[in-house]
């Protein structure tokens, strides 16, 4: 691709982590961090191309399923104390190969998963503008600051005999690492993000928000839960299903004999029946011995496993035997057995009604509770995203 005097995102992404191990490739809302950070830049008007400098081949695998390219990066850079900079350096460096020589750099860390393209544009505009040489993402700060001298407390960032109202201070600024702006040719003299003109993207609150431990990331889960979603559309091309709790409302009538019953939803069937002419690839997977799931399955004209222990090793086997990638299956359940299924799919779907966990780790929450519509919803998402049929 032609990137001269274009602008350009770089997004560094290591394999190893000590205090989240594969912490690039964890989910929040269902998405991994990296592919986050390429839909930010993506979403940017001004950026080109998007470019992912790693050593893992997974994390290489889902960057260039999500849109961007990859650039490996050699061994002497890949490690623990490697600086952002040297990847930096580097991607420039096998960018510059075929002749591209970029304007600006946009350095954009998937550690951090709320980064709203149009801050981005608007750091790129004041760096293209001349304003600044470099512009980094930041939000307001009030939050007094102490550091020990010796034994004793002393106040930074303010009087510590004067204590002001927040509405009183001016803020200071927290620098949050979401991304950081720069004039290539001034990084490239300079060696580090900080040069000449320095500026700061005011963002808000929420994006300083780091994923650097488990903490972190159950933080930012717990966040993204509470926000609308504004997913509406789901192009997948398979949809696997739970059966207790998403084809059923999870509860079950039990008689003298100890014979159960179940109740379904006819707007489900229906759902079905519309999946299955579009060509989407079906099937019900459940950890319970469930003959009536069998026989729902039958009904319906799809194919059921159940008693599965290992469900997402079936999955996999399942999408390898159908010729059908994770990244396009969606999968839909309710509670914490289905949780390892949810991880490795690229559409997890949770029923309303869903345990918070499973609502958690979705990357859409559905209107409808289990067996009250919700896979109608499904279908009606999926066929309005124009599912590929295989056929």
């Amino acid at each position: 691709m032609d990137v001269d005097g274009a602008v350009v995102a770089v997004i560094p992404a290591r394999g190893g982590s000590r205090g989240l191990p594969g912490k690039n490739l964890a989910r929040v809302e269902g998405i991994p961090l990296i592919t986050r950070a390429i839909i930010a830049a993506k979403s940017s008007p001004s950026i080109r191309a998007t470019y992912v400098t790693t050593d893992d081949s997974e994390i290489a695998a889902v960057a260039m399923k999500s849109g961007a390219e990859v650039i490996r990066r050699p061994d002497d850079i890949s490690g623990d104390t490697a600086s952002s900079e040297s990847a930096l350096l580097h991607a420039l460096d096998v960018i510059a190969v075929s002749g591209n020589r970029p304007e600006v750099i946009v350095f954009i860390q998937p550690t951090s998963p709320f980064i709203p393209a149009l801050n981005i544009e608007q750091a790129i505009v004041k760096v293209r503008e001349n304003k600044f040489d470099v512009i980094f993402s930041a939000v307001p700060f009030h939050r007094f600051l102490w550091q020990l001298n010796g034994s004793t407390a002393q106040g930074l960032n303010h009087n510590q005999s004067e204590r002001l109202r927040r509405q009183d201070r001016d803020p200071d600024y927290l620098e949050t690492g979401a991304f950081y702006v720069m004039n290539a040719e001034g990084f490239r003299k300079n060696q580090h993000r900080f040069f000449g003109r320095v500026g700061l993207e005011v963002m808000p609150e929420h994006t300083a928000i780091e994923i650097d431990t488990e903490v972190d990331l159950n933080l930012a889960r717990a966040f993204a839960a509470t926000q609308p979603s504004e997913v509406t559309q789901i192009p997948a091309r398979a949809l696997v299903m739970d059966f207790d709790g998403v084809h059923t409302d999870n509860r079950a009538i039990v008689d003298a004999n100890g014979s159960e019953s179940v109740t379904v939803n006819r707007s489900d069937g229906l759902g079905i029946e519309l999946l299955r002419a579009a060509g989407v690839h079906l099937l019900i997977l459940s950890k319970e011995t469930v003959p009536i799931a069998v026989r729902r399955a039958e009904k319906l004209g799809i194919a059921a496993a159940c008693a599965i222990d290992d469900k997402a090793t079936y999955l996999r086997g399942w999408c390898i035997t159908h010729d059908v990638e994770l990244a396009d299956v969606a999968y839909v359940g309710n509670d914490i057995n289905d949780l390892q299924c949810l991880e490795i799919v690229g559409w997890p779907i949770a029923v309303a009604d869903a345990h918070e966990s499973v609502r958690a780790a979705a990357r859409v929450v559905l209107d409808a509770p289990g067996g009250a519509g919700a896979i109608r919803e499904i279908a009606d998402r999926i066929l309005g995203g124009g599912a590929i049929s295989s056929s």
